[in-house]
């Protein structure tokens, strides 16, 4: 039986209803978004119409799903809050801090050890309110998500920005910040911008070497990292039914990397198999009662474009495999010109290490393609050329591998396989020679593929494919080769073929586990004790930020004005840092030592304007702190693109930066800055990023009159006397711009309770 089942009744018990309703109000067929979005509205049965990408809407999510790393500043928050449990399903995962070095046994027991202060934090807050908590190696958020709490027309929110997976089983799950999950857990609403609609047709049927996973390659190559901002993308036709629930998921995981809201696709017979393969046939029977209301109106998919604000369509039998990369999830190429591309943009192209698993791709069904590669290694002669690692998903998955023979498979061809964790994909990875900084080449069936994101080597040129492409490239151990087309030399100097993958979607025996890693909380928690340290340093209690002092904003400093992509990883780093993510002040010290200075290119250095000395951004900005000066961080297109962690928004806050001026901005992280009460602006003409010099002074006019839709003033002095003076916007509604005159949304929280 499943998790919450009397939860998700009640949920498909008032959907038909407010469907009818907005479907009345609106006048129109709904698509399956729309569905979801007005039967979980704050105010219940709708009762007006909303403007895509213009209306900010109150929502009522389902669930609420954290990872150990984001969980301890979402817990912090939530424990000033004052509400003894919280107020809707909750879980936490402890699946980021586990660092993949040797293999998954000792890996783990390395883990718990070294994180046991976090653990026991963690397994106590979740102990005393009421949260589901899975353990170390039970595995990661979004694969246990999966498998235990997704469920079709369901609304769930996540800290972390790959929440989006659950999209696979027909859910709208949105990644967030740890203030948004507080919000909701404290029973309150959670605010979000009705978003714009895409929609992605698939005909025809995955065949041969393509995989789910080309099919979310395909359409970042389209949309690029930011063309679907703003926007759900829900995916239908021919080739969306045929496909697995488990594929579904992959292409929803990385729709993140082009920026959407989130993916999802229609209740279908695959999601009702995986549903009953994975112990939850009392969901599929209760989803199959209200079918109808589980996938858009009929008109919407036979018209799409006169529902979706835009469409997309793929021929599923013509699609390739594709290999993205290096350096950005978008930069798609199909397998047949990645030879020619490699060569001209001089890539390496010895490939050095192959990594299958993660979050996006370690399904049953994308082990066992694997394994069929793999097992033609002694079959035909074959070496692995390049180190081969396996990271499973879940406990389950791993048990069950094992069980059907895969894990002995991989064991024969030299494979690694590490904790269920994330590992590598995060930048947990202690990967022997990085710091030697050497240029080579890594491919793997991850998401992201930063620069420095999976061994913090910037030098590491890394691929994203499918596990079935990555597989083939590490038997190979070179990236020009198509295993479509090309053969290989065996060692009896035979040219041989790797024959296409295949693999059951399902385990014919069914899903096995001895213990999946879940601790249920106490019925009543309210004598437990959470107790943090005042001398540690992994946690630290957080105290309010200030309210806003009531005047414009005079005499900022700018800190650094950042050039070119700034992911959330070049704000606020993973991989070692990972260990200070329940210490607001001790990771602090990583805030932007990863963006690049425009004025000297350089990362790390830039100019104190009190002492005129290059130093490190963080320093810098404690010295500033430290004289009472106020700052302004300066960034260009999509500036906080990636992770949903909000550490990046609230390094800023806590050390003194007053404002974020960018041109563009990500979702998620412009959203965590207004949590936070930071002000959020972008350029009304971009072409004024090009005013702001390294010594100005800065002054940020109009607060007095901060309303929504009514831009602000920047006024700069340069060094050198001259002045200039331009127009900035923002997006602030009139709740928005009250957690920025509160100090941010926490500190209304508080008050609400006293």
């Amino acid at each position: 039986m499943a998790f919450d089942i009397e939860m998700i009744k009640a949920v498909y018990d008032r959907m038909p209803a407010r469907i009818a309703a907005a479907r009345a109000l609106t006048g129109k067929p709904l698509t399956l978004t729309e569905k979801i979005l007005y039967s979980h509205l704050w105010e219940g049965t709708p009762s007006t119409t909303f403007t895509r990408g213009g209306s900010y809407v109150d929502f009522a999510p389902d669930r609420v799903a954290m990872q150990d790393a984001t969980a301890q500043m979402a817990l912090l928050q939530f424990m000033q809050a004052g509400r003894p449990q919280v107020a809707v399903p909750s879980t936490v995962h402890c699946d980021h801090l586990i660092e993949a070095k040797i293999a998954s046994t000792t890996d783990l027991k390395v883990a718990v050890d070294k994180n046991k202060e976090v653990y026991d934090f963690l397994s106590s807050v979740s102990d005393k309110y009421g949260i589901g908590f899975w353990k170390p190696g039970a595995g990661i958020i979004h694969q246990v998500v999966l498998e235990n709490y997704a469920f079709p027309g369901g609304m769930m929110i996540g800290t972390d920005s790959h929440t989006v997976n659950a999209g696979g089983l027909g859910m709208i799950a949105i990644g967030v910040g740890g203030a948004d999950a507080c919000d909701v857990m404290a029973g309150l609403a959670w605010e979000l911008k009705f978003p714009k609609l895409i929609g992605v047709k698939l005909t025809g049927k995955l065949n041969g070497w393509t995989s789910a996973k080309d099919v979310i390659l395909k359409v970042a190559g389209i949309l690029t990292v930011k063309g679907g901002t703003g926007c759900v993308v829900e995916y239908f036709g021919e080739g969306a039914t045929s496909m697995s629930c488990t594929g579904k998921g992959t292409i929803c995981n990385m729709g993140a990397e082009i920026g959407a809201t989130t993916s999802t696709f229609g209740y279908d017979d695959s999601m009702a198999r995986y549903l009953e393969s994975t112990g939850r046939a009392d969901v599929a029977a209760l989803a199959n009662g209200i079918r109808e209301h589980l996938t858009a109106d009929s008109e919407v998919y036979a018209n799409p474009e006169a529902y979706f604000d835009q469409v997309i369509e793929i021929n599923l039998d013509a699609l390739e495999p594709h290999v993205n990369g290096p350096f950005t999830p978008d930069l798609a190429t199909p397998i047949s010109k990645l030879k020619e591309l490699a060569i001209k943009n001089n890539w390496p192209t010895k490939v050095e290490v192959g990594l299958i698993g993660s979050c996006t791709n370690s399904s049953y069904e994308d082990i066992a393609r694997a394994a069929s590669l793999a097992k033609q290694v002694s079959a035909k002669g074959l070496k692995t050329k390049a180190q081969f690692t396996i990271t499973p998903g879940s406990e389950q998955v791993r048990y069950t591998i094992e069980r059907d023979g895969f894990i002995s498979t991989f064991d024969s061809i030299g494979a690694t396989v590490f904790s269920n964790a994330c590992g590598p994909c995060i930048g947990q990875w202690a990967r022997p020679g990085a710091e030697k900084g050497e240029k080579n080449t890594i491919v793997h069936s991850f998401n992201r593929n930063f620069a420095k994101r999976a061994d913090g080597n910037p030098n590491t040129y890394a691929f994203v494919a499918s596990p079935e492409i990555v597989t083939a490239l590490a038997i190979a151990g070179d990236l020009t080769f198509n295993p479509l087309t090309d053969t290989l030399t065996n060692e009896k100097g035979e040219q041989v073929k790797l024959e296409a993958p295949t693999g059951d979607e399902l385990p014919k025996l069914g899903f096995a586990v001895e213990d999946a890693g879940y601790q249920a909380p106490a019925e009543d928690g309210s004598g437990v004790q959470v107790k943090v340290a005042p001398t540690s340093d992994r946690l630290q209690l957080l105290a309010p930020f200030s309210a806003w002092e009531g005047t414009d904003l005079k005499g900022l400093k700018l800190l650094i004005k950042a050039k070119g992509k700034c992911t959330t990883d070049h704000i606020s780093m993973a991989g070692p840092w990972l260990k200070y993510r329940g210490h607001l002040d001790n990771i602090s010290n990583n805030m932007l030592i990863g963006a690049v200075n425009f004025f000297n290119e350089k990362t790390d250095n830039v100019k104190n304007q009190l002492t005129g000395v290059y130093g490190a951004v963080p320093d810098t900005q404690r010295a500033y702190k430290a004289a009472g000066i106020g700052t302004i961080v300066v960034g260009d297109t999509n500036y906080g693109e990636g992770s949903s962690r909000e550490h990046a928004a609230m390094e800023p806050r806590h050390l003194g930066v007053r404002a974020v001026l960018v041109k563009s901005f990500a979702r998620i992280h412009e959203t965590n800055l207004k949590k936070q009460g930071m002000l959020a602006l972008t350029f009304a003409n971009e072409a004024d990023y090009d005013k702001i010099q390294e010594d100005d002074s800065i002054n940020i006019l109009g607060l007095n009159d901060f309303a929504p839709e009514k831009s602000l003033t920047i006024e700069l002095t340069h060094a050198d006397g001259s002045t200039d003076s331009f127009p900035v916007n923002h997006t602030y509604n009139a709740q928005q711009i009250e957690w920025f005159k509160a100090g941010g949304a926490l500190n209304i929280i508080r008050a609400s309770i006293k």
